[in-house]
């Protein structure tokens, strides 16, 4: 039965590595064990000064177009997800068109904040379900590090920079996305943005950087940690109910990599074992849209996920932005 197909994944990280160490020695008034025990960050990827998410996004194309055996010329469509694009204008799928020599692809972004890989999907497949497209590459890249403001320790040790990537198509053949659920609310925006650089602030300025509103801000993260975690409970039982099967049933977790400790929260609270979890917020930090992206791909390369998996990928993020997909590999 023709259903919506992903025919290969990819992942790119820099190679620099930001140990929490290494914030130590930077001045930051944390250090490894506080890091640690409170989010399971141990070290992120940093992006060098030439670097733009255009060209992490470029690497882990590459790799999903080799799984899946076909070129940039086969592509029709490419939708971008990121909050961190290379210019304002164009676009980051712009700027990533080019670099794959895809004049073909029809281009655009998509804004979900840490959700955007899943949001990202679910626009590819109302693409291929109406036949408006053919052959989807679907990018979540970040390069977050240049949103952040390295004096607040409540923020910047947990942010890295990459890119995943995955090719769809209609067919009976791949990996089935079996589901996509989408999900947002507008007034809980407030709670993790990045205030400057939009219409509802002035031009930037001097003054608008002087009050550092143009890095990422994390408004009252303990009630964002509680929000996240039902809304990541939520968006795992809404899949399992929507295609008729248990929680239990599903055979791995690749959540949003945003904090250990909500991993462990969501377990205990479905009841399934944390071994069931796929995680590389240890060795990546946050990557905001590109995190379950990056994992999703590792987990196929390394042999975790095997054909038959159920896969499930719940996201949260900004805006506020929620939602899950299930994939049968």
């Amino acid at each position: 039965m023709a259903t919506v197909r992903i025919l290969g994944t990819g992942s790119y990280v820099p190679p620099k590595v930001l140990s929490n160490h290494d914030l130590e020695k930077m001045g930051l008034d944390t250090t490894d064990e506080w890091i640690v025990q409170r989010t399971g960050v141990r070290e992120r990827r940093i992006a060098a000064p030439d670097i733009a998410t255009s060209d992490l996004g470029r690497e882990a194309a590459l790799k999903a177009f080799e799984m899946a055996g076909i070129t940039a010329k086969d592509i029709d469509l490419i939708i971008v997800a990121t909050i961190t694009p290379d210019t304002c204008c164009p676009s980051a799928a712009n700027w990533l068109q080019a670099k794959l020599d895809a004049p073909q692809a029809v281009t655009f972004d998509v804004t979900a904040a840490c959700s955007g890989f899943i949001f990202a999907l679910n626009v590819a497949e109302q693409y291929l379900k109406t036949g408006a497209a053919k052959r989807v590459l679907v990018v979540a890249s970040e390069v977050m590090t240049r949103t952040l403001d390295w004096t607040d320790r409540t923020s910047c040790i947990l942010w890295g920079d990459g890119a995943g990537a995955a090719v769809l198509r209609m067919g009976d053949e791949g990996s089935e996305i079996l589901s996509t659920h989408l999900h947002t609310d507008g007034f809980g925006g407030q709670d993790l943005l990045m205030p400057g650089g939009g219409s509802k602030t002035t031009p930037i300025c001097h003054e608008s950087v002087d009050k550092k509103l143009h890095s990422l801000k994390l408004i009252e993260a303990n009630a964002s940690f509680r929000v996240a975690v039902r809304h990541f409970v939520d968006s795992i039982k809404e899949a399992a109910e929507f295609n008729h099967v248990a929680v239990e049933d599903m055979q791995w977790f690749i959540p949003h990599q945003a904090n250990l400790r909500m991993f462990q929260s969501m377990a205990k609270i479905l009841n399934i074992p944390m071994e069931r979890f796929y995680v590389t917020l240890n060795k990546y930090g946050n990557i905001s849209s590109a995190s379950c992206a990056i994992a999703l791909d590792e987990a196929v390369r390394d042999g975790t996920i095997r054909k038959g998996d159920l896969v499930c990928l719940p996201v949260f993020g900004g805006g506020l932005t929620w939602g899950s997909a299930l994939i049968r590999w």
